[in-house]
């Protein structure tokens, strides 16, 4: 990693301020939002400076210090009183927008695999379909939620879509990583995601699409049950 071009970090960096960026704005300008996904990301930020997440030797595994405690307190989002009111704050429409980040990410992830560092099944050369999704963020932000000539049903079946490709790769990462679960790429091992400022991705970058997705599929389902609700009373 030593010998990883500048750019690419700085790439990657800019690219995580901006969904943070992206996520406040679809909380309304929550600063509580703000502060706390700040403070996770320094949190994480000096743990791997300090190349905690390296030893893919130590038992039990580090790496899912990463990605557990994000998804840890989004079910707790989704199944308290206090985290759906929170939820149901959050603006659909910017958080669609939010995809278009995927676009940027894929492309670091080719540099890294063009340097070594990860192996090829995790770009857009290999199994990895995920810039899709951020290729066609803003064409669903525009026709389904500024101009809406597309109904809910037809975002509703690409948030699914997404969330399906997002899986893929993260599941792909997961099995390509150097640790006794890995399935994967024993050639070249995932290996960029175990330093700074990579280990944002799962941290940080991975968990907000995540709940991006899911935040928005529960508006769409719901908003569809209400209104059947109003017909039914009527």
């Amino acid at each position: 990693m030593e010998t990883l071009p500048l750019y690419i970090s700085i790439l990657f960096g800019v690219t995580t301020l901006l969904t943070i960026y992206l996520f406040y704005k679809a909380s309304r300008n929550s600063k509580v939002s703000i502060v706390l996904v700040a403070l996770w990301l320094i949190f994480q930020s000096i743990v791997s400076l300090t190349g905690f997440y390296t030893h893919t030797d130590a038992f039990p595994p580090r790496f899912p210090l990463l990605i557990l405690p994000p998804l840890l307190l989004i079910i707790l989002l989704f199944v308290t009183t206090i985290g759906k009111r929170y939820i149901d704050s959050l603006d659909p429409k910017a958080l669609t927008l939010l995809h278009a980040i995927r676009v940027p990410v894929e492309i670091v992830l080719y540099l890294l695999c063009l340097h070594k560092t990860i192996p090829e099944i995790m770009t857009f050369e290999g199994r990895n379909l995920d810039i899709l999704s951020g290729l066609t963020a803003p064409v669903i932000h525009y026709f389904g939620f500024v101009t809406k000539r597309i109904n809910k049903h037809i975002i509703l079946l690409w948030n699914f879509i997404c969330l399906g490709l997002l899986a893929n790769i993260v599941t792909t990462a997961i099995l390509s990583a150097p640790m006794p679960f890995q399935q994967l790429a024993f050639d070249q091992p995932n290996i960029a995601v175990l330093y700074f400022p990579f280990t944002w991705l799962p941290c940080c970058v991975v968990p907000l699409v995540l709940f991006a997705h899911l935040v928005t599929i529960r508006k769409l389902l719901l908003d569809g049950t209400t209104r059947a609700s109003r017909v039914v009373s009527v």
